[in-house]
């Protein structure tokens, strides 16, 4: 045998693999020369792309909460993205979102809808998802101005007075709105219930008239007394309330339905010396809410709140809409960080700002910079009025509710709050917390939530722009973009554990492939 032409095998099978190896390495290097160069990774080598479910309203109505779809996410790009979210970062947990079922939308509900059309609205109301899943509402003790009479719950002959409140009853209730808010218990159990008082009885009050005056020293500890016996007979007929407010509006005296001055000396003094002692040692837990008036007079609850005595018994504050801003809110709350916010009156309606709708502003200005100011929950005023604003005795006259049940043929219609609402209560449910996400500015707005159950994340956007506005959002080491409508609402939904197993997975891909 020629020595000269023998190869050991160890050296023919190193050449090989060396041949073999520098192939490789030309066919893959172009893709791996860049470290911000992904490889194409085909579907046999992981499952599909996770992606972002999304919902979206135009301002023209065009749209009206109408499912796109969906968006697919992608490995995070190394530019910053315009909004990050942070679900390390747990602030309020969410409690809900709801309206108000005055005397007027109960009597609306009871009397223009037969039982199929009641059934089937108080579903879409109060249902689950896809329903609208409204778990909050907001009760007057007594009549507002949304009422078809003046009335309180003790009501007695003009000189004569009751202490004792022998005559205290709520049979100005059993017809429509107490069977009315048992129909919507039944829907939701869960149901949350603010009740708030108007006006104490005529018999109280200095003006000895439930339209204005003030209530009468002598009489604070039968007021606190008053309450708790709605209390008691609310629960009674199977409702429990969730919170109560002592006075709807204290510092301000409607001149047309029923009101009454409450200053804050003496709205801390109930509290601490009455109604404070009297729930505390109850088995069912009733809140108390301050205030429940304007963001414009944030020193008013911050005053109650300085008095320690009614300090211990008051759980959070009552907001409303009307003057004002809700960073009044934060305020507060960085005072007193243990109270809870809610914000429990806002209406819309036909005036002259809201000629071109009200969408935006009820989303952007009310849900979403409230529940950025700490809300814990939102509650509209009416939820349901007739096309004449009504009915209603005094007060406002162009208000609308979360919907307009015409009083002739019992048709609904949607209003632009029903849909403001339902980009959050779809989506965002009870027990959801709001996590951090970057405040964009230029138009854009935003908050956002980790829901408890599943931990799916929600992201409700504002665009105000009269142009779209290409917008993106990050989450870890996923993402994803979307191009938002002119004047639009849009609430994107997605799972951030499948999203982070998807790029588990594909790392897992990269390092076996190379």
């Amino acid at each position: 045998m020629d020595e000269r032409k023998y190869v050991p095998s160890w050296v023919a099978i190193a050449s090989i693999t060396l041949i073999t190896l520098l192939a490789l390495a030309s066919l893959y290097a172009p893709r791996f020369r860049h470290p911000r160069v992904v490889p194409k990774v085909t579907p046999t080598m992981h499952p599909i792309m996770p992606t972002v479910s999304l919902w979206l309203s135009t301002e023209d109505r065009r749209l009206r909460l109408a499912q796109q779809p969906d968006i697919e996410m992608s490995a995070r790009e190394s530019v910053p993205a315009d909004v990050v979210i942070d679900i390390s970062k747990k602030y309020q947990a969410i409690v809900g979102f709801g309206a108000a079922l005055t005397d007027s939308s109960a009597w609306l509900l009871q009397n223009k809808l037969n039982g199929v059309q009641r059934s089937a609205l108080m579903l879409e109301m109060f249902g689950p998802p896809p329903n609208l899943n409204l778990n909050m509402m907001r009760l007057t003790i007594g009549a507002s101005d949304f009422s078809q009479q003046q009335y309180t719950l003790d009501d007695l002959p003009f000189g004569q007075v009751d202490p004792p409140l022998q005559h205290f009853n709520v049979v100005a209730n059993l017809h429509d709105l107490i069977p009315t808010v048992r129909e919507a218990l039944s829907v939701n159990p869960q149901l949350r219930i603010i009740a708030s008082s108007w006006s104490a009885p005529a018999w109280m009050k200095d003006s000895e008239n439930l339209i204005g005056g003030a209530l009468l020293p002598q009489y604070e500890s039968t007021f606190a007394d008053y309450l708790v016996k709605y209390l008691d007979a609310y629960r009674g007929y199977g409702i429990p309330i969730f919170a109560l407010t002592l006075q709807n509006e204290p510092g301000f005296i409607p001149v047309t339905y029923p009101g009454m001055d409450l200053p804050a000396a003496t709205r801390a003094r109930i509290i601490a010396q009455y109604l404070g002692p009297a729930l505390a040692s109850r088995n069912a837990k009733t809140r108390i809410l301050g205030w429940d008036h304007n963001w414009d007079q944030p020193e008013q609850p911050l005053s109650v709140l300085a008095d320690p005595e009614a300090a211990r018994y008051i759980d959070g504050v009552a907001w409303h809409c009307y003057s004002g801003s809700p960073h009044a809110q934060s305020k507060v709350h960085h005072a007193y960080p243990t109270k809870d916010t809610y914000i429990t009156e806002c209406s819309g309606g036909d005036w002259a700002s809201s000629a071109n709708g009200e969408l935006l502003w009820f989303t952007r200005d009310l849900l979403l910079a409230g529940i950025r100011q700490w809300a814990r929950g939102v509650v509209y005023w009416n939820l349901a009025l007739d096309e004449q604003h009504g009915p209603h005795l005094g007060g406002c006259d162009a208000c609308k509710g979360v919907v307009t049940i015409d009083s002739h043929t019992g048709e609904v219609s949607r209003n632009d709050e029903y849909y403001a609402f339902a980009h959050f209560s779809r989506f965002v449910l009870p027990g959801a917390f709001r996590v951090g996400s970057t405040e964009t500015g230029k138009g854009i707005d935003n908050v956002a939530f980790q829901n408890v159950a599943d931990g799916s994340i929600v992201l409700v956007m504002v665009n105000s722009n009269t142009s779209t506005r290409r917008v993106s959002v990050a989450l870890g080491q996923t993402g994803f973009q979307y191009t938002l409508p002119p004047q639009s609402v849009a609430t994107f939904v997605w799972s951030p554990d499948q999203a982070h197993a998807w790029v588990r997975r594909v790392l897992g891909w990269f390092k076996s492939a190379r």
